[in-house]
């Protein structure tokens, strides 16, 4: 990418949400822009419709001309795509580049400001935040989110601005890719341990991730995290949490489904923040926000505002309905930790209603690894209705089922387990007060219909 005379780029596994931003970061730079994905969907048409040449077939005819020159053509490939996938094969026999999403934005962390959010859980939320506040400040920003912003519709925000802001994956070790100039680090309870093999590996993996900030650059990382960072000389430290640390917040108020707040820091205290999206958590995910806008120069003034006018991301306690009679919302949460993070928020939002969820768990690995906790973190919530696994990048594995979890659910909990196919039947027989969807898997395709029965009933 350094290359000048790259003309066109390449994306096999162009749909997924980080890759598409990606996508239209070279559409707009006017570059052609192609690539396959394996079934078509409201972003590929998308971008279909921005520009992007797609195709839904693994074929090398396919791929087109101007994609086929090694010299001008860099590629751009997913971890989630098979070795053996005839296009994949093609690029590497014949001496193409060829990069992952995350070594890509890794060359934009050397070419601007990169400020990075990376954990195992609030990370969209946290750097949506900080995107939104920094694009409607002076400083303005790029932003590549692993969400949909409710604010700007899209994944990704353009600008002309040195500032990049990048969510740190760190599955597959994608984010030892990134070089950043200030990054967040919100969280690192164990995940992915298909990948990481145990707890220490991941915390290590972290710990290498916090030696990659730049000089003169800042870490602000959680109070309350195991690991240890180990920084160049020249990187400052700051931590944070909700009640204590360089930042925090003081005379948190939350009523009537409102929150407000004071930003305490050691550049400038801010008071009277008001949440656009009142979710408890989000007072955390704002604190972190605002530390990093802060240390980039944002203003008070535009520290306030930004908070005030933060929409939310789609998927990330999104709520869909909210009236007297009813409140639903989606919840992307499918780690044990975000659930419980997600559970407790909704209890404190609603103390005295009943509290149903319907959680469909992700992965087989995580389910076997963690099927006690989430029984745990769902056991604060009233009443509990389980789906089938999403195995996503898995087959299945012998005595992992939702049961694992619906056994160790805490006695007197209200519990049942259905099929997915099953989810707008009991909807439309039933009655609820709030009512939440959980899960990153493919049961929040059926949100916009569940939306509708419950509106209309």
């Amino acid at each position: 990418m350094e290359n000048k005379d790259i003309k066109a780029v390449y994306f096999v596994g162009a749909g997924g949400i980080g890759m598409s931003a990606i996508a239209r970061y070279f559409i707009h730079r006017g570059l052609v822009v192609a690539g396959y994905d394996k079934t078509p969907s409201d972003l590929t048409r998308q971008l279909e419709k921005e520009g992007m040449l797609i195709h839904y077939e693994e074929c090398v005819d396919k791929i087109p001309e101007a994609c086929k020159q090694p010299a001008s053509c860099l590629v751009i490939y997913t971890p989630a795509i098979p070795a053996e996938h005839q296009e994949l094969r093609y690029f590497r026999e014949n001496g193409f580049e060829i990069q992952k999403r995350a070594q890509v934005l890794g060359t934009l962390t050397r070419q601007h400001k990169g400020l990075c959010v990376a954990g195992t859980h609030g990370k969209t939320t946290t750097s949506t935040m900080c995107a939104h506040i920094m694009h409607q400040s002076h400083l303005d920003c790029n932003a590549f989110l692993g969400g949909i912003s409710k604010n700007y519709g899209t994944n990704y925000i353009l600008s002309a601005s040195d500032y990049v802001v990048i969510e740190a994956d760190e599955f597959d070790r994608s984010f030892h890719w990134l070089r950043p100039w200030m990054s967040v680090i919100t969280a690192t309870d164990p995940d992915h341990l298909d990948i990481y093999g145990t707890k220490e590996a991941y915390l290590e993996s972290f710990r290498h991730y916090t030696e990659l900030i730049q000089p003169g650059g800042a870490l602000i990382i959680h109070r309350d995290l195991e690991m240890r960072e180990q920084l160049q000389e020249g990187v400052r430290r700051y931590d944070y949490a909700l009640h204590e640390g360089d930042f925090h917040a003081e005379n948190i108020r939350i009523e009537d489904g409102e929150i407000s707040f004071d930003f305490i820091s050691p550049i400038e205290c801010v008071r009277g923040i008001e949440l656009g999206q009142p979710v408890p958590i989000n007072i955390e995910n704002g604190i972190a926000a605002m530390a990093m806008a802060q240390l980039a120069g944002c203003t008070a003034d535009e520290l306030r505002e930004g908070m005030r006018t933060f929409g939310g991301v789609d998927r990330r306690f999104d709520f869909k309905l909210k009236n007297d009679r009813i409140v639903f919302l989606s919840d992307y949460a499918h780690h044990p930790q975000e659930i419980y993070q997600s559970a407790k928020s909704i209890r404190e939002l609603y103390r005295h209603r009943k509290i149903t969820a319907i959680f469909q768990p992700h992965l087989y690995t995580r389910t076997r690894d963690f099927y006690k906790d989430f029984a745990d973190a769902l056991s604060q919530l009233d009443e509990v209705i389980l789906t089938e696994i999403y195995p996503a990048r898995e087959l299945p594995i012998e005595g992992v089922t939702s049961e694992l979890i619906y056994n160790n659910l805490r006695p007197g909990i209200e519990k049942q387990i259905i099929r997915k196919e099953d989810v707008l039947d009991l909807v439309r027989s039933r009655d609820f007060d709030v009512l939440i969807v959980l899960g990153a898997g493919d049961l929040d395709n059926q949100v916009p219909q569940i939306t509708e029965i419950l509106k209309n009933k």
